[in-house]
């Protein structure tokens, strides 16, 4: 595996090395131990699917309020997408920043997703599938995000929303008050 830095602390494109040969390839896709030797979270707890059937279908922005923060490792299995991760850490030189990376089964491609960020995508291809790893167990009392459209962000999406979860759609603007929960991030 090859971790690449991004231009937010933290956050990691890691892609894989394939070994190619007549009938395919191997490749990594997860080592604890390489994780560990850099620092990150090498701890799995779960690995959860996402499927979607149509290009243009947004999931996010979800994070886990604290004591429950979580990493993710995401990677698309299947189609295509634009993935984002927002630093929501309130004493973070990078805080309100976010990173969007293109992740695709083509090129095998992962996004490492630390504690106190958001993390959501777009799909850029029918059929698109991805695979998450996560370092804490889900926590439905602790699930919380933020607009894919909120202005105190600015993310700047590849294309138009066209299929979207009302929860997803309906996280009010960010507020003093959600500020101060954030402070646990």
């Amino acid at each position: 595996m090859r971790f690449v830095p991004t231009a937010i602390p933290g956050v990691w494109a890691i892609e894989q090395e394939r070994r190619v040969d007549d009938r395919g390839f191997f490749a990594r896709t997860w080592c604890g131990q390489e994780l560990a030797d850099r620092g990150l979270e090498a701890r799995l707890a779960q690995c959860s699917v996402s499927f979607n059937h149509r290009r243009w279908t947004l999931r996010g922005l979800h994070y886990q309020a604290p004591p429950f923060a979580e990493v993710k490792i995401v990677r698309c299995s299947r189609g295509a997408l634009y993935d984002v991760a927002v630093d929501l850490r309130p004493g973070s030189p990078t805080f309100r920043r976010w990173i969007g990376v293109e992740l695709s089964a083509e090129t095998g491609r992962a996004l490492y997703v630390p504690r106190g960020f958001a993390h959501g995508f777009l799909t850029l291809a029918d059929a698109t599938e991805v695979s998450y790893q996560i370092s804490a167990p889900y926590h439905p009392e602790a699930a919380r995000g933020v607009r894919y459209d909120d202005p105190f962000f600015g993310i700047t999406w590849p294309g138009p929303v066209e299929a979207i979860a009302p929860r997803d759609r309906d996280y009010t603007d960010t507020s003093v008050e959600h500020l101060q929960e954030l402070r646990g991030l």
